[in-house]
């Protein structure tokens, strides 16, 4: 069994990983008690990702005091950073990897078999391969794929510990990614996310022309059979306008954008090391909804950053009400060991006053994606259907070309469409986190392979 703990990154590592374990013989399962290999794939980029990891492995020790012959891997950013810590903490643990390593998992799983507990971890990905080889993901979804095009960053983010677990930015080939691509559509996958640290400055490290993601979207947007082309995450000072007009130019790429903001405070974004300022966000923002009708936009934003005052803080509040985002990922800033800011100890922000305004932000957040969402109804909106929602039995959901999660009733589920069915609906409620809608037609998902699940045993 693959557990993920993290971002899409990780996910996708996590399908990579299943796959090898497949490929080595091992069959999935979603049953953790009858699971003889358990690998959990961790992030390290907020301290609960941290605990949340920490608990689960003292729930795998009861588990594996009472079954000896599991074996339990941990791998990722965590177990890159804290390689030795881990093993101290959780000594049942039979193999720590990183991030660099993945590829490995199998044959380390098997020395630990042999010899007891194997611990290797690599500083730096072998600059000799392709940076992200794609073994047989075992993917959730036999419609939709990640494909990593990008590896490690080379900024220098004051909160973030990926340069540091990741390593530099190091791009798949143009052709490699295409390839691939073209391999998931044979598959019956329509619609696909690709993923990097910061995807605008994609082949940057191979050639000394300009970055190449304007011309991976075209080249990925024209492969027969994809429908939708998504990516995560850009990098706000590196969204240049041959990027926003592959986004106009190209159908299949998606009317969405994250657009990380983190702060609105030129000084926060200073002591953060982003490399813009707020006006320059806010006229790059622009642009690209003049480009793209219909553009949704989503953000991240960091409450807390260390000496962030309230004048810091009612800047970020007026830059995300100018900015009327469709919705936001809002954090609380969490010290990360090695980055600059967890250094900053002495102008740490009062919790108190942290959580104050993260509920403001929050308002004004939930305000501009209700609004957002109240001028979509009434509309007949392209939702690619994902099966039943997960909080009401009643309904099934999917999501727009802009990602708004959608609701449907109606009609027994016998009759509800398949998972990777395009549906038409049309937009009845909203809601700040959703659509509510009706089906108004429905085109059946192409031919695919058997789903599998992302988890792996012995079986």
């Amino acid at each position: 069994m693959v557990r993920t703990f993290g971002c899409q990154m990780n996910e996708h590592d996590s399908e990579r990983i299943a796959g090898l374990l497949v490929a080595d013989g091992l069959e999935p399962t979603d049953d953790l008690e009858q699971a003889d290999v358990v690998v959990l794939n961790t992030c390290c980029i907020r301290e609960n990702a941290d605990n949340r990891l920490y608990g689960h492995l003292g729930h795998l020790k009861a588990l594996r005091d009472r079954r000896p012959g599991m074996q339990i891997a941990v791998g990722g950013c965590l177990a890159q950073k804290d390689r030795d810590e881990l093993r101290r903490r959780a000594p049942h643990v039979d193999v720590v990897f990183g991030t660099h390593n993945l590829s490995r998992a199998p044959a380390l799983l098997r020395q630990a078999a042999a010899e007891g507990p194997v611990v290797e971890v690599l500083d730096a990905p072998d600059p000799a391969g392709d940076p992200a080889p794609s073994p047989a993901a075992v993917r959730d979804l036999p419609y939709a794929a990640w494909v990593t095009i990008q590896t490690g960053c080379d900024n220098s983010c004051a909160f973030c510990i990926v340069p540091q677990v990741r390593g530099p930015e190091a791009s798949r080939r143009v052709d490699a990614v295409v390839a691939e691509v073209h391999e998931l559509a044979a598959a019956g996958v329509t619609e696909v996310t690709l993923l990097g640290q910061n995807v605008n400055s994609y082949g940057r490290d191979l050639t000394r022309r300009r970055p190449l993601f304007a011309e991976l979207l075209r080249a990925v947007g024209s492969v027969e059979g994809i429908r939708r082309v998504r990516f995560t995450s850009p990098h706000p000072k590196d969204l240049r306008p041959e990027t926003i007009a592959a986004m106009a130019e190209v159908p299949a790429v998606c009317e969405h954008l994250h657009l990380p903001l983190q702060s609105g405070s030129d000084r926060v974004l200073a002591a953060m090391r982003r490399g813009y300022r707020a006006e320059r966000y806010l006229e790059r923002l622009a642009a690209a909804r003049r480009a793209v009708p219909d553009l949704a936009v989503t953000t991240d934003v960091i409450v807390g950053f260390p000496g962030e005052t309230e004048d810091d803080f009612a800047d970020t509040l007026a830059v995300v009400a100018e900015a009327g985002y469709d919705s936001a990922y809002t954090f609380i800033f969490s010290p990360r060991p090695g980055t600059r800011a967890a250094a900053m100890t002495d102008r740490f922000v009062a919790p108190e006053v942290v959580a104050d305004r993260f509920e403001r932000l929050r308002t004004v957040v939930e305000r501009s994606a209700l609004a957002r969402h109240q001028a979509r109804v009434g509309r007949v909106e392209e939702v690619l259907v994902e099966g039943p929602s997960a909080r009401d039995e009643q309904v099934w959901s999917g999501r727009t070309r802009q990602n708004k999660l959608v609701h449907v009733a109606g009609g027994a589920p016998a009759e509800w469409p398949r998972p990777g069915a395009y549906a038409t609906v049309e937009v009845l409620r909203a809601a700040p986190h959703f659509l509510h809608g009706r089906a108004v037609a429905v085109t059946a998902p192409p031919r695919h392979r058997v789903r599998i699940p992302v988890a792996a045993s012995a079986g």
